[in-house]
């Protein structure tokens, strides 16, 4: 049966997960009126989505060579000598991150132990991986970007565009092609730049496109990006002094004002909340709210495999 604890003083800093703790967690996400869960770039490494390594190596092996690149993030800023090797390059990577068939199943088991209760999202990551696995986009508000976009490098116009049958021709184009389930299968003559013509250009003022990923100046925030602001702000304020639950997955220190210590803040300020946080490394949680707060230190794809186990045990115990 569903097990039912009153975290007087929840804990409790640890340096490994037994299954008391994760006991507790599956009590708060059952019996919690709201949870916030807040996602960083741990969280997609944990599912399989790795910028370096076995899937570098087998899809950017020619810039590897050429360039010395050895991870997809700081090829994204390497600089290129030509137009057309940047978007070859950043074409594999939108791909592999945004489009293709998820490399684990973390974010769909997050789906199935989230998908009956009442959750918002707010995460750092561009890659829209909640989305993918089925998480109500009116649910989710992605701060920094969404690959899936491109955008007017100026911005003369506040307008983003989808871009992945662009990607698709511009993957083609290099020698790429497709499995029956989206995978990228490398072809045996893999061209390093794609054809002039498939760069984009601003079809308003005819000058550069660039992705949709905050960086500076120039990122477009549109009429989707403030709709779902106002929808995280709304919920947020909704449950600011109620019963609410703060999960963090996979958060690091890039942003930390963004989820992190705005996370904490929340629960500082809020005596009903509670916050749980699923990371590789231990976090000095402030002594106001320890008393509330859980520390699960360990790979997130395996807690969560493991609180989706427990969460199993206990709907068949009923």
């Amino acid at each position: 049966m569903v097990i039912y604890i009153i975290f007087l003083n929840l804990i409790l800093l640890i340096t490994s997960v037994n299954n008391s703790d994760l006991e507790k967690v599956v009590s708060l996400i059952s019996s919690s009126k709201a949870i916030l869960i807040g996602a960083g770039a741990g969280l997609s490494t944990s599912a399989g989505f790795d910028s370096s390594g076995e899937i570098f190596h087998k899809y950017f092996f020619d810039f590897e060579k050429k360039y010395k690149i050895t991870d997809t993030y700081s090829g994204s800023f390497y600089p290129f000598p030509k137009k057309s090797e940047f978007w070859a390059f950043m074409s594999r990577n939108i791909y592999l991150m945004r489009f293709s068939p998820f490399p684990k199943k973390t974010y769909n088991i997050l789906y199935e132990i989230f998908k009956n209760k009442n959750y918002f999202i707010l995460t750092t990551n561009v890659d829209h991986l909640f989305q993918k696995a089925g998480f109500d986009k009116n649910r989710l508000y992605y701060t920094q970007g969404d690959m899936g976009l491109i955008q007017c490098k100026k911005p003369c116009h506040f307008k983003n565009y989808e871009n992945y049958n662009l990607i698709k021709d511009m993957l083609i184009d290099q020698g790429f092609s497709f499995g029956s389930k989206g995978e990228l299968i490398v072809g045996d003559n893999i061209k390093s730049e794609i054809n002039e013509e498939l760069i984009p250009k601003c079809p308003v003022c005819g000058g550069e496109m660039d992705f949709n990923l905050r960086g500076g100046y120039n990122f477009v925030q549109d009429d989707g990006w403030y709709e779902h602001r106002k929808l995280y702000d709304d919920f947020k304020t909704k449950y600011k002094n109620d019963d609410i639950l703060y999960i963090e997955l996979g958060v690091g220190y890039d942003t930390p004002s963004i989820i992190k210590y705005n996370f904490w803040n929340q629960v500082k300020n809020n005596k009903k909340a509670k916050y749980i946080s699923i990371n590789l490394e231990k976090d000095e949680i402030p002594e106001e709210i320890k008393n509330r707060s859980l520390l699960l230190i360990g790979d997130a794809d395996e807690i969560i495999n493991k609180i989706y186990g427990l969460i199993n045990e206990n709907t068949n115990d009923l």
